[in-house]
């Protein structure tokens, strides 16, 4: 029997469903793996700057249906619109059944304050010209690909794999700053509001740890991403850990068997009555 591991909260971002980065399988084996009260999903679950009607997989389907499931059995559902899945936010403030939708979200955990949001707000790239930030997206996209070619060559030879990306990210000294200056806004406008914890996405670095000023102290979180880093967030005993797949042993949950050999049309089908069962 497979035993489910018992978590408070837990947090993903940045899964990009619907494009060739996202890493579907990897999601669907961890969230197998675990029994949370609540999943916040912290934006860009899926990726309506890039969807295409000629690319969305079983295994990304399979995600939607696994995360309706889960509601479907009592687990809360936050869903926190992000950058790449700002259509949603016309319909913030709905709930249908455990699945909510909002821009952003405070929770109490063990008497302490959690404020939750995905983070684009901060990027004045999106917000004074997205179509630069879309293109960069897609430049983003390539590069993984790119990157997959390269690391399947160098499985073939018996080398580590390569991050392009983590790479360029590294190397570039404006790429450094933003994400610094990210991190550090996010903790000063937490601190200046009282909040306990930031819990953000967006910008696809994993991280933890505290920020203090002359106005007081908070813990920066950001839950990382499913293209490269294969992380989440996790709460539980009253504490925050940083959840790496790529440091799990989790073949036994692969796949739900129910799904796991489902064609395309049966698994659009189960999606949708599960959805109309919420309503």
């Amino acid at each position: 029997m497979k035993l489910k591991r018992k978590v408070e909260v837990a947090v993903i971002s940045d899964v990009h469903l619907g494009t060739y980065g996202c890493h579907a399988k990897q999601l669907l084996t961890y969230l197998n793996s675990i029994q949370p009260k609540k999943l916040i999903l912290n934006g860009d679950i899926i990726d309506i700057w890039q969807f295409s009607k000629r690319y969305f997989p079983k295994s990304h389907l399979r995600v939607l249906k696994k995360i309706l499931d889960m509601a479907s059995e009592g687990v809360e559902i936050i869903y926190i619109t992000g950058n790449h899945d700002e259509m949603l936010r016309k319909f913030s403030g709905t709930i249908i059944g455990n699945i909510s939708i909002v821009d952003k979200k405070v929770l109490e955990l063990d008497g302490k304050k959690a404020w939750f949001f995905h983070g684009d707000v901060f990027d004045v790239s999106i917000q004074n010209a997205k179509w630069l930030a879309k293109l960069g997206s897609y430049g983003y996209d390539l590069l993984i690909l790119m990157n997959r070619l390269i690391n399947w060559f160098l499985i073939g030879i018996g080398r580590e794999k390569y991050s392009l990306s983590k790479k360029i990210k590294n190397g570039v000294k404006g790429a450094i700053k933003y994400i610094s200056d990210f991190e550090n806004v996010a903790s000063d406008l937490a601190i200046e509001n009282g909040y306990d914890y930031v819990i953000c996405g967006h910008i696809h670095q994993p991280k933890m740890f505290i920020k203090e000023n002359k106005k007081g102290k908070t813990m920066y979180l950001n839950s990382g991403d499913w293209i490269e880093n294969f992380t989440a967030l996790e709460y539980q005993f009253k504490r925050w850990k940083i959840y790496n797949y790529n440091f799990d042993k989790l073949s036994p949950f692969f796949a739900d068997e129910d799904i796991k050999d489902m064609e395309l049309k049966d698994l659009i089908a189960a999606i949708t009555i599960v959805d109309s069962q919420n309503k």
